[in-house]
């Protein structure tokens, strides 16, 4: 049960059973090994994907296999944060042996703020190569979208980006840099102000999350809106973020002999998390499609009727079995929350159907029917490889799991009912 700390809470216990595991902590000679070919693997993937697109779709169709794959990686960064700022706030004592990785995960939002910056440059260049409201023709046309020039302008969305990344780069410094002090300490003052300010810091983040949804992925259809649209990004960044560290616990475990304290039943947990999310993802998905379609209102009903022609529909299928129903399925399941092997099928399942989502979300503003191939690999090789070298570089500077938390004690005994 969680419950408030004290400047006098004694850690000394958490700090002896730590020190058993602390020279195991760290990727150490790992690192250099991953690092350096994660890197080439993603620049080779945008160089293949940049190739391609000269001989296909040109520049337009690179963007938007770069902005599918941005937020795919990105999404993996927003949900980590907001589930390590939740466990400081509801003092929760059973993740803390897996806080760290995902500490780790979401400090790599920096990184990926200098990968907005081809999309950032293609607003600037004001061509509409993406978002159509940033063609002067189009907007001159279109009646809605000139009601909304004030919001869904150039300018305007380069402040709001600059915002979101500032806002999300300061709460895992904040995050992170914490953390790591109390490494150095039992002391539970650092561990306590995390707690006091991660409730502000979570309105931060729901506010940024949501208008950058908004900015960078609904405003491609500038005529469209969907009240629940950053609330959807939302639980799809939650479901790929448990799948991506439940699959990175279990690679680092098993071959690399790493997080021995993260146990079978914190594993539990997070496959329940995962399966809790992989239904809000299911539930508001449906809710947003169900008010939409029963409203019948053109400028709303014609995004979906994108998705439910010309091939989309086949997509469309794929998310609601693949996303939902084998997932859900399959995770409810005790063994497969608590089997190694069943609990990564199901965390690279949910990866690939997160990216289909994504595909789905975006890719219907370029092109009628389903278009994949090398410009599209290329572009999602390319992000997730320079998405692991940021990760790689920034767990093999710092340990793995904490070591003096007040709540570390708690963490190691835990045991599901």
């Amino acid at each position: 049960m969680s419950h408030a700390l004290t400047p006098e809470h004694s850690t000394t216990g958490s700090h002896a059973q730590a020190g058993s595991w602390k020279e195991h902590q760290t990727l150490g000679a790992l690192a250099g090994k991953i690092w350096l070919p994660a890197l080439i693997t993603g620049v080779a993937g945008l160089v293949v994907a940049a190739g391609a697109a000269a001989f296909t779709g040109g520049l337009r169709q690179f963007l938007f296999a770069y902005l599918t794959a941005f937020m795919y990686v990105l999404s993996f960064t927003l949900g980590s944060m907001l589930f390590v700022l939740v466990q400081h706030l509801t003092r929760a004592g059973w993740g803390v042996v897996i806080r760290r990785m995902q500490e780790l995960i979401a400090s790599a939002v920096l990184p990926l703020s200098i990968l907005f910056l081809p999309i950032l440059v293609a607003v600037l260049m004001g061509n509409g190569e993406v978002y159509p409201w940033n063609n002067p023709a189009f907007v001159a046309d279109h009646p809605l979208v000139q009601a909304k020039a004030s919001y869904l302008n150039s300018g305007w969305f380069t402040v709001r980006a600059v915002a979101y990344f500032a806002i999300w780069i300061f709460i895992t410094r904040f995050l992170l840099r914490n953390s790591l002090k109390q490494d150095q300490t039992p002391d539970p003052s650092i561990t306590i102000k995390l707690e006091e300010r991660s409730g502000p810091l979570i309105f931060l983040f729901a506010l940024s999350c949501t208008f950058a949804a908004i900015d960078w992925m609904m405003s491609l259809a500038p005529e469209w809106y969907s009240t629940i649209f950053g609330v959807y990004y939302f639980a799809g960044s939650m479901v790929g973020s448990f799948a991506l560290l439940n699959l990175l616990i279990i690679l680092l475990q098993k071959p690399a002999g790493l997080l021995s304290p993260i146990s079978v039943e914190h594993r539990h947990d997070t496959g329940k998390l995962m399966f809790g999310f992989t239904c809000f993802w299911a539930y508001i998905g449906f809710s947003q499609y169900m008010l939409i379609w029963y409203a019948n209102i053109p400028e709303e009903t014609l995004w979906f009727q994108a998705r439910q022609n010309g091939g989309w529909e086949y997509v469309s299928l794929v998310l609601i079995f693949g996303h939902f129903f084998i997932p859900a399925l399959l995770l409810l399941r005790r063994q497969f929350k608590r089997s190694k092997s069943q609990l990564a099928f199901v965390s690279v399942w949910l990866l690939v159907m997160h990216y289909v989502d994504l595909y789905w979300l975006i890719y219907p503003q370029f092109a009628p029917s389903p278009v994949f191939g090398l410009v599209e690999i290329g572009a999602l090789v390319g992000l997730v490889g320079l998405f692991v070298a940021a990760l790689v570089k920034a767990a093999g500077q710092h340990s793995l799991l904490p070591l003096n938390d007040p709540r570390l004690d708690e963490s190691l005994k835990f045991h599901n009912i």
